[in-house]
């Protein structure tokens, strides 16, 4: 079966953007999870890590910053999240980003935090995307934000964006948002109980120069 257009949508695949998904099919996008857990009461999907690319897993890694330890700092155009840690080191976590014309870089904080959080479309989006619904409960198996999400302010002003769980594991590592930060369900759990409301946040264009070989095995990366 192919993926209707508001599937596609929902789960932000990258792909459609560049018109190259006609033959996605659910039975390939099944293929992305395995099995299901329980988070606070709700059921969800596991990711089938063994289908994706190593590169994303997260994994420590030497990392070189001024800045404070527990401050998150996104690469977006490597597709990473690190969460500073002690003695030069960080998380790092893959994640997907802005589209073209949907990125954004600078500072902000975390203001808020949601467990299972409901979703409602911005005006902006559902001007673009009329078939979208107004709103997603939370924990429904067609909320893009999955499991978690963390709001983003600037002095004190929701930016609109956030750093969220997805419904789409494929498009980890890619260019697929409308500028949130989106992270596998697993990480985004793991990265929500490490960042208490106030946590710093810098999204940069580049930073890949300042993360060494990881901490743990290294490992070529697969092809996708």
């Amino acid at each position: 079966m192919i993926l209707s257009r508001r599937d596609v949508v929902l789960g932000g695949v990258s792909m459609l953007a560049a018109g190259t998904v006609g033959s996605e099919t659910y039975a390939a996008a099944n293929s992305y999870f395995t099995g299901t857990a329980v988070d606070n009461g709700v059921n969800y999907r596991k990711t089938n890590f063994a289908k994706i690319n190593k590169k994303w897993h997260r994994q420590v890694v030497k990392f070189k910053s001024s800045e404070p330890q527990g401050t998150v700092v996104v690469d977006t155009r490597n597709h990473f999240l690190y969460l500073i840690m002690e003695n030069k080191t960080a998380i790092r976590y893959g994640v997907g980003v802005g589209k073209e014309g949907f990125k954004w870089y600078g500072r902000s904080t975390i203001d808020r935090k949601a467990l299972w959080p409901g979703w409602t479309p911005p005006p902006e989006m559902l001007k673009r995307h009329p078939e979208l619904p107004k709103f997603v409960a939370g924990g429904a198996p067609d909320n893009p934000l999955g499991p978690r999400a963390m709001y983003l302010h600037r002095d004190g002003t929701d930016t609109g964006y956030r750093f969220h769980g997805t419904v789409a594991p494929w498009s980890i590592g890619t260019d697929a948002s409308s500028g949130c930060i989106r992270m596998f369900n697993e990480d985004v759990i793991d990265l929500y109980q490490r960042c208490p409301v106030g946590t710093l946040v810098q999204v940069l264009p580049h930073l890949a120069e300042q993360a060494e070989k990881s901490l743990s095995r290294a490992e070529e990366p697969d092809t996708l």
